[in-house]
């Protein structure tokens, strides 16, 4: 089996990376000629973090960015305090990186694992059959066709693979035109996000650490300015000026663009054997820098699924759960980062009193709790697929649990698998562990001393973090049902 993956930006290079570790024959291709130093996404979110952490490429990334705890917002003479300090993650904070670090990153680790990487490969046509995947492909060298078992579109918002597909990208472009700059400021701000909104837009400045900031201004004065204008220091340096009432001025910039936001999702994740992830999937508003982080983990989701494909375990169900669980996922996206933009953007009446329905709605901690989840990604559990057993845990996101495993301290995300299911058997007896030794090749059975989830003395844990199934002193005969459920026979 191999899968030719279209795209090599973050997206695209996570699920290459994940596929090559287990061993899948994998294609990247993308049309830029260059690596691309392009920093659009600025931030990686508590779960994203979480799954780098089970690949052993969390500390890297954390070490090149910078730990902001919270965000504040400056609405008026108020302020208003979103803590992101995570109580259920070892990342109790988001990650400001530039998004070249982010993606040079997952290229690396990529690479070392074998992915093939092909610049400067444009995509021009797509077929396929009942047994795989044929990509036409211009290159300098002149056309030529990849072959593929599958194929998965991670090419972007103006998705070439998506169009060939045919699949609707339903939604509609905001009428917001967003400036975007890295910028070094003349004054300090605390160490947060850092959202100012005023009369005339809003001002996002999230902090690298470094004395520079990201900026992403909107500002309705200057909604009539075309895309392709360059975003000069003093039109920046005035709409600060306005929107954060004479508290911020810009020293410099080292990177800036324009674009138009827009909300859109595709109707489909999936047809037949090409699949779409990323921004190819779904685009929004970069107010609560969630795109590039649901992208990452649409590729956690749907590597472990071709994996056990290839394999020749995955139950006949399993491909579909991809659509099935990442588009609910990428809906809620849209709608979140739709609220902040309204926000940030609305109207007279609203704006009038918004500095004082938005602290007092925070002051609700089940409302603050809702949205530091929403936004970090650790809020999100997927529905039970009807084709196994229901227990407690199932769907839920698994903690990073301090375990004792072989008399050895360790951590849940030091053990888990991204290309197998974990097995944590806490019973004295050890009799779940020994169950699972028939699944070896699909299945690490651990036993632990530590503290599972409650109701639960042994857990079936999947490739992406989320449980499988659990029980509390299970018969072997249970614990044998489970696994033929989610992987087969052995």
């Amino acid at each position: 089996m191999s899968v030719i993956v279209v795209g090599a930006g973050p997206t695209g290079l996570m699920l290459a990376g994940d596929l090559a570790e287990a061993g899948v024959e994998v294609t990247v291709l993308d049309k830029r000629a260059e690596e691309s130093n392009l920093t659009r996404a600025f931030a990686l979110h508590a779960r994203t973090l979480e799954l780098f952490d089970m690949r052993g490429i969390a500390d890297e990334i954390v070490g090149q960015g910078y730990r902001v705890p919270e965000v504040r917002v400056a609405l008026g003479s108020r302020d208003l305090v979103l803590d992101l300090r995570h109580p259920e993650s070892r990342f109790p904070y988001v990650l400001t990186v530039q998004q070249a670090r982010t993606e040079s990153l997952l290229q690396r680790r990529a690479e070392r694992l074998g992915a093939r990487i092909q610049r400067g490969a444009e995509v021009t046509g797509i077929d396929q059959d009942e047994d795989g995947v044929t990509l036409t492909v211009r290159t300098a060298d002149g056309p030529h066709t990849e072959r593929g078992s599958y194929a998965v579109g991670a090419d972007g918002a103006h998705s070439t693979v998506r169009e060939r597909l045919g699949v609707g990208f339903s939604g509609r472009s905001y009428d917001t035109r967003i400036m975007l700059a890295d910028v070094r400021l003349e004054q300090d701000l605390p160490r947060a996000v850092n959202p100012f909104v005023g009369t005339d837009g809003v001002a996002l400045l999230p902090p690298y650490g470094d004395s520079w900031f990201r900026a992403t201004v909107w500002d309705r004065t200057r909604q009539g300015v075309p895309l392709d204008q360059p975003v000069s220091l003093d039109e920046l340096n005035d709409s600060l000026d306005r929107i954060t009432g004479g508290q911020l001025t810009a020293a410099e910039t080292r990177w800036s663009t324009r674009f138009l936001s827009e909300r859109r999702q595709a109707d489909h994740y999936r047809v037949g054997r090409v699949l779409l992830a990323g921004d190819a999937a779904h685009v929004h508003s970069p107010l609560g820098a969630m795109g590039m982080n649901t992208g990452i983990q649409d590729a956690a989701n749907l590597a472990w699924k071709l994996v056990a494909l290839e394999r020749g375990w995955a139950p006949p169900w399993l491909l579909a759960t991809y659509e099935a669980e990442r588009h609910p996922v990428g809906r809620a996206t849209l709608r979140v980062t739709d609220v902040i933009l309204r926000i940030a953007v609305a109207p007279a009446p609203i704006r009038a009193v918004r500095p004082f329905l938005a602290p007092a709605a925070l002051r609700f901690s089940k409302v603050s709790r809702t949205t530091r989840r929403l936004l970090s990604g650790l809020g999100v559990r997927y529905d039970r697929p009807a084709q196994v057993a229901d227990t407690v845990s199932v769907g839920q996101r698994v903690d990073d649990l301090p375990l004792i495993s072989e008399g050895e301290r360790t951590r849940f995300h030091e053990v888990a698998d991204p290309t197998r299911f974990t097995l944590l058997d806490a019973t004295e007896a050890g009799c779940p562990a020994e169950a699972a030794e028939p699944w070896a090749d699909r299945v690490r059975a651990l036993r632990v001393r530590g503290e599972l989830p409650e109701g639960a003395d042994v857990l079936l844990v999947r490739p992406d973090g989320y449980a499988a199934w659990s029980g509390e002193r299970p018969s072997a005969d249970q614990v044998r049902t489970a696994l033929n459920e989610w992987t087969g026979p052995p």
